[in-house]
């Protein structure tokens, strides 16, 4: 959370939104305040009222789209013994390919300022891909006491796997994941559970 912190919620993520919109359309150069704001449909100096400026803001909406990311992970452990497990897992996998855009992260990794307050956030606790594979860990030990997972699956293994092949995967790929993603997940979901029931 920004020092300053951001009075009213929806304007926080209004500008948040509107932020990933001009970079999708016109590429990370063209991300700044003013860009911002007028996507936005809001004053211009709103941005700077409630952040220290677009460094804090770049990171701040990468802290914030991590941890809504590790939300919808974890509430993946509440679908266990539904659908199938891959299917379960193929679900998350694209929304976590949409809810993280590459540009943004890579903006912010490559702004100094943004990638000290990015990193001061990950070490006071903010949701990172850490929290993403534990998550995941959770629902396959779940499917895995329910039976749908064998007893010699290495849940925490198979996350990781699936973690580190949607990170490769948001670095590599447009936004949406487009049909290669998809292809190489369902491909990657099929080698890890291939020895578990109910799984395609």
């Amino acid at each position: 959370m920004s020092p300053r912190g951001v009075a009213i919620p929806d304007l926080r993520e209004r500008l948040f939104a509107a932020a990933e919109r001009v970079v999708a359309r016109d590429g990370a150069a063209a991300l700044t305040s003013r860009a911002v704001t007028a996507e936005a449909d809001c004053a211009k100096g709103v941005l700077h009222t409630h952040f220290a400026g677009l460094d804090e803001f770049v990171a701040e909406l990468v802290l914030d789209r991590f941890a809504r990311s590790a939300r919808q992970a974890q509430a993946l452990k509440a679908k266990a013994g539904t659908a199938t497990v891959a299917d379960n897992l193929q679900e998350v996998i694209l929304v976590l390919l949409q809810a993280l855009p590459p540009a943004v992260v890579g903006l912010a990794m490559t702004r100094p300022a943004a990638a000290l307050h990015t990193r001061q956030g990950f070490q006071a606790g903010a949701p990172a891909f850490d929290a993403i594979q534990h998550a995941f860990t959770a629902y396959l030990q779940a499917e895995q006491r329910g039976g749908r997972l064998p007893a010699d699956a290495d849940p925490a293994t198979i996350a990781l796997a699936l973690v580190g092949t949607t990170h490769h995967l948001l670095m590599t790929h447009p936004p949406a994941g487009g049909e290669n993603a998809k292809a190489t997940i369902r491909r990657l979901l099929a080698l890890v559970l291939r020895s578990a029931p109910n799984c395609p």
